[in-house]
């Protein structure tokens, strides 16, 4: 199948929230470009005993190539387009990617040329191979790098050929200019334009995020997409047949996203304790 999501992914959201963020807002509005239909009723909470595990990544070790095929993770976007101020890079020993003590590490520096080089996993190659999942519910736990520049994400895409419409859901982006918030998008994407729900900008503890561990979730169903942190809700978009396709997951950490890299730390990092996706109980 031909992907089609672009790789400049998240540029158009930048240029809605400059003013957003900037001058203390909650959320946006959808200004004419909502995917669906009205915002449903979402659950305040995921409870996981209505869920049965699909996949479990505790990153005891780390089975990743490329490209694929054959391994758990691929190290670039099934449709090979890099984003941001950072490219993503094959993997080598101990760059962008290292395994310890059952954590995930994805490393962030500059290359000899004064390039930054950052690091992103998929479960899904090219063609499709590797995990997939309609509905359910799909969540990562990590500690965010800080600084100005940094641009960590946990997300859901599709594959999809020319013409037809694929959904990416962004459950986490982070700006490392504002350690007190990050953003939950939804997009439906058709030839390289996207009907997006948000982005909803969740408010948080400043520099909560970079100091500890903290859950990252979202449910994808017929009736909703619910974005969780901890555990409980923060965001609540509407759903659409188009969000049910098969979707991967995808982490990275990037740079930019359309602010400044100026006077960006070195050698960033964003530390990953798993990776999960479940399925109702009562749903095949």
């Amino acid at each position: 199948m031909i992907p089609i999501l672009p790789s400049s992914r998240g540029a158009h959201i930048r240029r809605r929230i400059v003013s957003v963020i900037g001058a203390g807002a909650t959320a946006l509005s959808l200004a004419g470009t909502a995917a669906c239909a009205p915002v449903p009723q979402c659950p305040a909470r995921i409870d996981l005993k209505d869920y049965r595990p699909t996949f479990d990544e505790p990153f005891d070790t780390l089975d990743v190539s490329a490209h694929g095929p054959g391994t758990r993770w691929t190290a670039h976007t099934p449709w090979n387009g890099d984003f941001g101020s950072a490219t993503f890079v094959d993997p080598q020993p101990g760059f962008p990617f290292s395994v310890a003590n059952g954590e995930l590490t994805i490393h962030m520096k500059r290359n000899a040329q004064g390039k930054w080089q950052g690091g992103l996993l998929s479960s899904s190659d090219a063609k499709g191979n590797g995990f997939t999942q309609r509905t359910g519910y799909f969540e990562m736990r990590a500690k965010l790098p800080a600084g100005n520049g940094v641009w960590p994400a946990f997300w859901l895409g599709s594959l999809g050929k020319k013409g037809e419409t694929t959904p990416e859901i962004d459950v986490l982006e982070h700006y490392g200019r504002d350690p007190a918030t990050f953003l939950a998008t939804t997009h439906l994407w058709t030839d390289g334009k996207s009907r997006d729900q948000g982005p909803k900008v969740v408010r948080v503890p400043a520099g909560s995020l970079s100091s500890a561990m903290h859950r990252y979730g979202v449910s994808v169903e017929k009736e909703a997409i619910t974005v969780f942190l901890d555990g409980r809700q923060v965001a609540c978009f509407a759903s659409a047949p188009d969000y049910l396709k098969p979707k991967m997951l995808l982490v990275n950490l990037g740079a930019g996203g359309g602010w400044p890299i100026d006077g960006m730390p070195d050698d960033r990092a964003m530390t990953v304790d798993y990776v999960r996706a479940y399925v109702r109980k009562d749903r095949p």
